[in-house]
């Protein structure tokens, strides 16, 4: 989130199927708020595949290869790569948008009371933008609503509406310039990946001692928290210690952040074994709202913020060295790794169309696979940024 809104920043979420019907707003409290869920989350065995419906075949990569839900896509997807959401400038067309940041995937817009976030179609990693994925940004808005909804009993969020697909309004607070990484394995490829630093020598990292013999894509013995912080555009692993000195959060907020942070990721982990995978690690980020309260912002538990592998096949692939079955980006990350240095090169080469419409399927297929629910193509009578433009427009006139 680029560093001028750090100070107003929100999230977003929402009922999941909210329309903006005859100009007329459900209001901004439509949520219920459901009885308090213990946190007392059971722990997640990996000795025991996925839970599932004794009535259907436990998840596994052929049904993401080979799913006849894929070959229904394809040619959506493929069609759609030329009318990608890379950009939004809603400044030039929605009255009373004062002001636009371009963060790597969301285009943020101040207009006074709130703020607007568009979730654009940009595939972020190692700090750069590596091509645009079809459909991406209405998957990760609608997963974050979901997720949103489902985490309520854990800790408020910041939402206020979603008018539109790809798009949620969002109550104005002061955002913590501090990314809660929490992690379950000993995985990853980039520079700040816990198996990277770990494979380097590193045995005490973000605050945590890690033991030695340890190996890849390994189980930790229990889930750890690597907050990150930026300095210009890079992820910097810090410790709480550093985070507290330093002034970037008080300890009372910095401790209930992390208590929040874990009680997420335990949840997410048992909601995601029941479908059929494993949320390997993930990222959070929350802001204090004008009532003192600290919210979750930004996404949660989608595809780009996550990593997810296929639980059925992770233990017998681990026992036998093999890298897991993963649902994620991180095959493009690795196809970038192999064909330039992401972290040096100016100029980077553009992402195969193959690999563009295979992560615009897998992060369809998460989506439907956590949500139970049917991937919903957008229209495409109206032109991506008109649709946006009249919606937030419409949004935006019925909350003064």
């Amino acid at each position: 989130m680029a560093q001028s809104m750090r100070g107003l920043n929100p999230p977003k979420t929402l009922k999941p199927n909210l329309q903006l019907h005859n100009h007329r707003l459900p209001p901004t409290h439509f949520f219920t708020h459901p009885k308090p869920i213990s946190r007392n989350f059971p722990s997640i065995s990996l000795s025991v595949m996925a839970v599932r419906n004794q009535h259907q075949p436990p998840l596994s990569l052929d049904t993401l290869v080979n799913s006849s839900r894929r070959e229904e896509l394809s040619d959506a997807i493929r069609a759609s790569l030329p009318n990608c959401l890379s950009e939004t400038n809603l400044q030039l067309t929605v009255p009373g948008l004062k002001s636009k940041t371009r963060g790597k995937v969301r285009d943020i817009y101040d207009s006074g009371d709130y703020l607007v976030l568009v979730t654009t179609d940009r595939q972020s990693a190692f700090d750069r933008i590596l091509a645009s994925i079809p459909f991406k940004g209405q998957v990760l808005n609608e997963t974050s609503l979901w997720w949103f909804d489902k985490t309520r009993h854990i800790t408020p969020n910041a939402v206020v509406l979603t008018p539109d697909e790809n798009v949620t309004i969002a109550k104005k607070c002061s955002v913590f310039p501090v990314e809660f990484v929490v992690r379950g394995f000993v995985t990853g490829s980039t520079e700040t990946s816990l198996w990277t630093v770990y494979n380097k020598g590193v045995r005490y990292y973000c605050g945590n001692a890690l033991s030695e013999g340890l190996v890849k894509n390994q189980k930790l013995p229990q889930n750890i928290l690597t907050p990150t912080t930026k300095a210009a555009d890079h992820d910097v692993p810090v410790t709480p210690d550093e985070i507290i000195k330093s002034g970037l959060m008080s300890r009372d907020d910095y401790e209930e952040a992390s208590r929040k942070a874990l009680s997420l990721f335990e949840y997410g982990q048992r909601v995601a074994q029941e479908h059929g995978l494993i949320l390997v690690d993930t990222k959070y980020e929350f802001g204090k709202g004008r009532d003192g309260s600290i919210l979750l912002i930004d996404e949660i538990h989608t595809p780009d913020s996550s990593r997810y592998w296929i639980a059925h096949s992770y233990e017998e692939r681990f026992q036998n060295g093999l890298e897991p079955e993963n649902v994620d980006k991180e095959f493009l990350r690795l196809w970038f790794k192999d064909h330039c240095d992401p972290y040096k090169d100016k100029v980077l080469p553009d992402a195969p169309e193959e690999l563009v419409c295979e992560l615009a399927w897998r992060y369809i297929f998460l989506y439907e696979t956590i949500t139970k629910s049917e991937f919903k193509m957008p229209s495409t009578e109206e032109p991506i940024h008109d649709r946006i433009s009249r919606k937030v427009a419409e949004a935006l006139s019925l909350l003064k």
